[in-house]
């Protein structure tokens, strides 16, 4: 999925069919953050800090919440306006590893994804395109933290 190139940048291996599904993936998240931040898919991208104090939480949101929602909207910006690219940068590439990250937790929250799931679900069963979204995420994720950390980065020209 990536690779490192001499330039200092990551080449980026993706059909015109997956990046156009993350476009509208990072479209879709960074909609439902923005319009609906209660939705009960993103407890997992904002999770409860304070389970036994409703006030501190408040606080938290209060002060974290913005901070933390416009960072994850940066990184699906981030997926959207690059996803069409050959080549990323290092921020770049970090920016797709969160997205795609946040994009797979909400997908297996939708999914009620357990420990258990192996994600082998009939192609009749109602649910088998979001679980091959999932798989793809989960792929995606892997190979871009194998990626990134399989090496010490992109070599440099020198």
């Amino acid at each position: 999925m990536l690779t490192p190139q001499p330039d200092g940048t990551w080449a980026l291996h993706l059909g015109a069919t997956e990046r156009d599904l993350l476009a509208s993936l990072a479209d879709q998240l960074d909609e439902l953050i923005e319009e609906d931040p209660g939705d009960a898919g993103l407890r997992r991208l904002f999770p409860t800090a304070y389970l036994d104090d409703p006030s501190r939480e408040e606080e938290f949101r209060l002060l974290a919440g913005d901070e933390l929602r416009a960072s994850r909207q940066a990184a699906l910006e981030v997926l959207r306006t690059s996803a069409r690219r050959d080549a990323l940068d290092d921020d770049e590439a970090t920016a797709w590893l969160q997205a795609l990250n946040a994009l797979r937790l909400v997908v297996g929250t939708r999914l009620d994804v357990s420990e258990e799931d192996d994600g082998d679900v009939p192609p009749d069963h109602p649910d088998a395109p979001l679980w091959a979204v999932y798989g793809f995420l989960t792929w995606l994720v892997s190979r871009t933290v194998t990626a990134l950390t399989g090496s010490l980065g992109p070599p440099t020209e020198g």
